[in-house]
């Protein structure tokens, strides 16, 4: 039987390494040798023990993976080709991307876009995609990305937010990026953001349904009264794509900006994401973001390290993306 190493948590405490073999591989028909994952915000709730992600115990952490078929019994993929699995239950309803060896099923499956390598795969992983699917949303709601109107990105610099404000600036929109890190203003400007803002300008509470139209669009990050005071600022007939809540799930709001101002709300899921809106946000990520500055986003690990780097992304501490080489 061959042996592969695997971030496991029980339920009881933070998670641990474990030495798993081909008994341990879940149900489905594709096996993966998986060359990367990746570390998100939920993953790092997993990894701590700090979230209740996982519906059953013992599980594989990690919500993504990139790497190499090595077994299929679909016809629709053979040994060798190159996949993206994000989101689909990994680590919560099905063994994650933490692990050397995984299997998945073929309807889970991306094929990687030419222009991509695994690891740059990963360093989109669900963040990039939820970040594309955030911008496909804005574009389907009629935002313009000509002219003087600008988006704000809440959360900038994480990882949602980090490939928020390169894809955003990529495809026209003149982009603020919110975030408590002063220190990342360079960084954040690097990746295209025109203007950025001290996230207490968002996150102190107000009682006022309305406030000068700002901003034209937005993709928050962060929800709760963050997401309140960005819906105040956006200008008639604009939108707030929705896809996090760092800060809380409820909204201190009114309908005031939704019934005088015709703001849309636009809710955004990567997990059950359709495949073909999930395939058409992958090869248009490949296009959209310059090879040099996703570099600049990314940071890669061990797999050993994301025991103790799960704790840093749960405290903000972590600026872009982390991929994680499983097979070190």
């Amino acid at each position: 039987m061959k042996e592969y190493r695997a971030i496991v948590s029980t339920g009881q405490g933070p998670a641990a390494i474990e030495v798993l073999n081909d008994r341990d591989l879940p149900e489905g028909d594709v096996t993966v040798e998986v060359a990367y994952s990746s570390l998100n915000y939920k993953d790092g709730l997993a990894v701590t023990g700090n979230g209740r992600i996982a519906r059953t115990f013992p599980m594989v952490c990690g919500i993504d993976l990139a790497g190499t078929v090595v077994e299929s019994q679909s016809p629709d993929w053979h040994r060798g080709d190159e996949v993206i699995v994000t989101g689909y239950g990994l680590s919560e309803r099905h063994p994650g991307g933490y692990a050397q060896v995984q299997r998945v099923r073929s309807d889970w499956l991306v094929r990687r876009p030419a222009a991509l390598s695994l690891l740059q795969a990963m360093a989109f992983g669900t963040a990039g995609l939820t970040a594309m699917l955030c911008a496909m949303a804005l574009e389907d709601a009629g935002v313009e990305s000509s002219g003087a109107g600008e988006i704000v990105v809440t959360g900038a610099s994480g990882g949602v937010g980090s490939v928020s404000v390169a894809v955003l600036s990529q495809m026209g929109w003149r982009v603020t990026a919110s975030t408590g890190r002063a220190e990342l203003g360079g960084y954040l400007t690097r990746l295209g953001a025109t203007t950025c803002i001290d996230r207490a300008v968002l996150a102190e509470a107000s009682s006022r349904p309305l406030a000068d139209e700002r901003w034209v669009g937005a993709v928050d990050t962060v929800g709760g009264t963050t997401l309140a005071n960005v819906l105040r600022h956006v200008s008639y007939g604009g939108a707030v794509a929705v896809c996090g809540l760092a800060g809380g799930s409820d909204v201190p709001t009114t309908v005031f900006p939704f019934i005088l101002r015709g703001v849309r709300l636009l809710g955004v899921d990567s997990v059950d994401c359709p495949m073909p809106t999930r395939q058409r946000a992958w090869e248009r990520l490949a296009r959209q973001v310059p090879a040099d500055v996703l570099a600049e986003i990314t940071s890669v690990v061990p797999l050993d390290a994301v025991l103790d780097v799960a704790g840093q992304i749960l405290a903000g501490a972590v600026r872009g993306r982390i991929v994680v080489d499983v097979q070190s």
